[in-house]
């Protein structure tokens, strides 16, 4: 007796099984004729290829990578073919020479694995569907399929915990980087050179916030956060930004680091992804370097609203840094409740130069080469005037390396050396940073009106031309005054061009026909 395709849906839907072949006609049609071309489903393919070789199995699939859990014991199957792409990492060139490691990507894979007294077999197949590349994970277990459940939920939790790593958002993705991890090992609050005061300001607000969550309630107020560090380079943000970063990871609030909004999401998107990680992360802290740079007029508002917005930040202390915070729109800089506490990190004060001139003294105090006397720290505090901190550790670094690679028997005394090399950073500090580019280009553009649809390059010869006769109708001056200053005026402009690299053809353009009357 014939059937319609209704009966045969209303068969699988009421639990009544078809007397056709197999255990169920539409799975039967679905795996072998719609999954397997007209509608390619490689992770179906798989699964019931799997059902057929291991009967009494149960499978559970996941694009989590079960093998990186620690755990999991596991070797390959003896007789399963291993597919794999070989690549070599390069690794730090710390002996002059290049080095790297071996790694492994699998396409096609089969072991054998035992995981909290159950055995399992883990398959891995790699496949590309549409635009992209999946690495799909196919856990088998001889008996029911929560012990395969419980595997993937323990290692999904390890790959998500943090071990020795800090979470860095960059390029659209958050990444484990144990790199930054240690790189921030190093920062120590005693290598912040900064006013007792001011110092122990900025601790009471970045711990104090973690302290508070039960009086933050009582206050029917959102535990939440926000600072901002700011002033000119090199004076002690990034290095307390990195303290920051360590001590608050010992004590078990995530550091979370933002490099970039830029996303094949859009920025939004990406600032979505950055405030979900970070809520399910909270307590932690979000470091946001640059926010005058991550910041502009596309994402401001969608990230006013992410600080703002309905969703709860609760836990959540967010610290910017910038070195322009004139160039912070004023929701940012100046409305309470998202920064709600500013920190200027300022050229150091005198005190403040004496005191890192003491934080020298004391690293070099083992040294008997080097003579550093107090009279030598009023001294540093006196000439580096104006100088940052990076500035001040420049002349000692420089210093020292001249030292270290002083060859012959005539090496200077530490304190003259050390003089030296504040006279020539002064030079630099104070040398104007150059005679500007100026671009009198505006200037022509203004003096010679809209510019006409053709020729398609203007001649600024007759531009110069029209401010002769308009300038000398009006009396102003002279023509040989008004002679000299524009030929100069000629001079100055196409050398500013030449060095930008422009190639203002339109300057020679009538030279030879053009005269100053």
């Amino acid at each position: 007796m014939s059937h319609s395709p209704t009966d045969e849906f209303i068969n699988i839907w009421s639990g009544v099984e078809h007397s056709g072949s197999g255990d169920n006609e539409f799975h039967h049609a679905w795996v072998t004729e719609i999954a397997a071309a007209k509608h390619p489903n490689p992770p179906v393919q798989a699964v019931n290829a799997l059902r057929a070789i291991y009967p009494g199995y149960s499978i559970v699939t996941t694009y989590e990578n079960v093998l990186n859990f620690p755990a999991l014991l596991s070797s390959p199957l003896p007789d399963a073919p291993l597919v794999s792409r070989l690549g070599v990492q390069p690794v730090a060139r710390t002996k002059g020479k290049v080095s790297g490691v071996l790694v492994e990507d699998f396409n096609f894979a089969a072991f054998q694995a035992a995981w909290d007294q159950h055995d399992f077999l883990v398959y891995v197949v790699g496949y590309v569907l549409g635009l992209s590349t999946y690495k799909l994970y196919i856990v088998l277990h001889q008996g029911p399929e929560e012990p395969a459940r419980s595997l993937i939920l323990n290692a999904g939790l390890f790959s998500q915990t943090l071990h020795e790593e800090i979470w860095v958002f960059n390029q659209s993705f958050w990444h484990k980087d144990h790199t930054l991890w240690n790189d921030v090992q190093s920062a120590d609050w005693k290598d912040v050179i900064l006013s007792d005061d001011f110092k122990k300001n900025l601790q009471k607000d970045v711990y104090g916030f973690f302290k508070s969550e039960s009086i933050y309630k009582e206050l029917a107020i959102p535990w939440k956060r926000g600072i901002i560090m700011h002033g000119p380079p090199g004076n002690g943000k990034t290095i307390s930004i990195k303290v920051i970063m360590k001590t608050c990871d010992a004590l078990g609030f995530a550091p979370l680091y933002v490099k970039s909004f830029q996303s094949y999401k859009g920025e939004e998107g990406a600032m979505q992804d950055v405030f979900d990680k970070a809520r399910e992360m909270a307590p932690c802290v979000v470091v946001l370097e640059d926010l005058d740079a991550l910041i502009n007029d596309r994402n401001r508002s969608f990230f006013m609203n992410q600080l703002d917005g309905l969703q709860s930040n609760d836990g959540l202390l967010v610290i910017g840094t910038t070195n322009h915070f004139d160039r912070l729109d004023a929701g940012l800089s100046t409305r309470p409740s998202r920064f709600d506490r500013k920190y200027l990190f300022d050229d150091p004060t005198r005190d403040e130069r004496a005191l890192y001139a003491k934080y020298w003294q004391g690293k070099l105090k083992s040294n008997a080469e080097i003579e550093f006397s107090d009279a030598l720290v009023e001294d540093i505090a006196d000439l580096t005037d104006k100088f940052s901190f990076a500035y001040l550790k420049e002349v000692f670094v420089s210093c020292l390396v001249i030292l270290a690679g002083w060859e012959g028997d005539d090496k200077p005394v530490f304190e003259t050396l050390l003089k030296a090399q504040i006279k020539t950073l002064r030079k630099q500090l104070d040398k104007p940073e150059g005679a500007a580019k100026r671009d009198f280009r505006p200037l022509l553009d203004a003096i010679a009106g809209p510019a006409a649809q053709s020729p398609p390059e203007r001649n600024f010869r007759a531009l110069l031309d029209r401010l002769v006769s308009e300038t000398r109708r009006e009396g102003r001056v002279g023509s040989v005054d008004i002679r000299s200053r524009i030929e100069a005026l000629v001079a100055e402009t196409q050398r500013t061009l030449e060095m930008s690299g422009s190639t203002p053809s339109a300057w020679d353009s009538g030279r030879s026909n053009s005269k100053l009357e």
